[in-house]
């Protein structure tokens, strides 16, 4: 009886066995294919976050670096129409890749753009002002391009903060 017992668990298990095969292996083909998109969706993220970076520290700097030359322009009196379509254009790509940044970048990102905002948002102020020659008491160019350099370490600062973010050790 002993013999037939166990034949009989045997035969059961083995059943039991082939039946459960592939259940399980279906299982762990979903739980594999789920690890998977979930390895995507975080390379995904990072690559969006890591063009948001690149696009957004390429619009600070070049805004920055028009409205250096604009200063100067405005400062020797060759100021042209081109160079403000130019500080137009990249002050419009930079807010538009700021816009695009708000979305998928963290907090303490968007808090080093404002600071280099600041700067630059407040010295294209008085680009204008210089170029309408509606300058307000003490304001010149040279004024402007001193208060202008606030921004290189803020800019320094904003680049630091998002190759950290990225993972990018010196």
């Amino acid at each position: 009886m002993t013999a037939a017992i166990t034949a009989m668990i045997t035969a059961v298990v083995g059943v039991l066995g082939t039946l459960f095969a592939p259940v399980l292996s279906q299982r762990l083909t979903a739980r594999q294919r789920a690890e998977e998109a979930l390895v995507s969706e975080r390379r995904a993220r990072f690559e969006e976050r890591r063009g948001a970076y690149t696009a957004m520290n390429r619009a600070s700097r070049q805004f920055h670096t028009l409205l250096k030359d604009a200063l100067h322009r405005l400062r020797d009196g060759v100021y042209t129409e081109h160079d403000r379509d130019q500080l137009e254009e990249a002050r419009l790509d930079y807010r538009d890749r700021y816009a695009e940044a708000q979305m998928i970048v963290p907090e303490r990102i968007l808090d080093a753009s404002r600071a280099v905002n600041e700067v630059l948002a407040r010295t294209d102020a008085v680009v204008k002002r210089l170029d309408r020659q509606r300058a307000r008491e003490g304001e010149s160019a040279d004024h402007a391009l001193l208060g202008l350099k606030e921004a290189e370490s803020r800019l320094s600062a904003m680049r630091r903060l998002m190759r950290e973010d990225l993972g990018v050790e010196d």
